[in-house]
């Protein structure tokens, strides 16, 4: 069996060493001593498409594997570990546009997100069921032409940063299990939306407890099916 990189994954390789060497590596340090978040150099990393890995290319995004993927994201961890972490996240998110948002929200949310100009990030974790998905509690009432959300995550990862946040939102009944469960993709400028930091013993972290009090969210931000999040995530 042939374990050596093709030239399209050498290509991939090289180009993130170069940008992980030149913009992440020699800032890394400095950046966890002052909890430095760098949304401009993620948006140098958008222009090169590493905030889009896994998305079709008809949609702006460069269509690779997640064995493709885990080569640039092993160059880039090398230059500066979180900025890394945040930008599998991003792609997870970004991902799940593409493949189960409505056309109206690609259309809409995509440009900005793949660019780096607005992050994304996700929410599963609650205080009281961890990630046990079939335990959250946040709810999201149906009102018609909007959900309403009340509720509170827990360790999610930059969300006094990010734009846009993927919340997994109870919609239904508990029973059976794994029911009742959709995803909302809700914009952090919210009324009702807010953040507040997790600090570690160890000094500031980028994990950020959410809370949502009486969210409007359209209905259009519902992403796949009502009920049906548990598939996705």
């Amino acid at each position: 069996m042939d374990f050596d990189l093709n030239s399209d994954q050498k290509h991939y390789r090289d180009l993130a060493k170069s940008f992980s060497d030149k913009e992440l590596k020699p800032n890394a340090a400095e950046w966890d001593k002052e909890a430095f978040f760098p949304k401009e150099t993620l948006m140098k990393a958008g222009e090169l498409g590493f905030l889009s890995l896994y998305v079709d290319t008809n949609l702006g995004g460069m269509g690779l594997g997640r064995l493709d993927a885990s080569i640039v994201f092993e160059q880039l961890a090398q230059g500066c570990t979180s900025t890394t972490a945040f930008m599998t996240i991003h792609n997870m998110a970004i991902w799940m546009i593409s493949k189960f948002g409505s056309e109206e929200i690609k259309t809409e949310w995509f440009p900005q997100l793949s660019s780096g100009e607005k992050l994304a990030s996700y929410c599963l974790t609650e205080p009281g069921s961890g990630s046990d998905l079939a335990s959250l509690a946040t709810k999201a009432e149906d009102m018609g032409d909007h959900f309403l959300v009340n509720g509170q995550k827990v360790w999610t990862s930059y969300a006094d940063k990010a734009d846009w946040i993927f919340a997994l939102v109870r919609t239904g009944p508990k029973e059976p299990k794994h029911s009742g469960i959709s995803f909302l993709l809700i914009d952090m400028e919210n009324p009702g939306v807010s953040t507040k930091p997790i600090t570690l013993i160890s000094g500031k972290s980028p994990f950020c407890e959410t809370f949502f009090d009486n969210v409007e969210v359209p209905k259009e931000n519902l992403v796949g099916e009502m009920n049906d999040g548990w598939t996705i995530a």
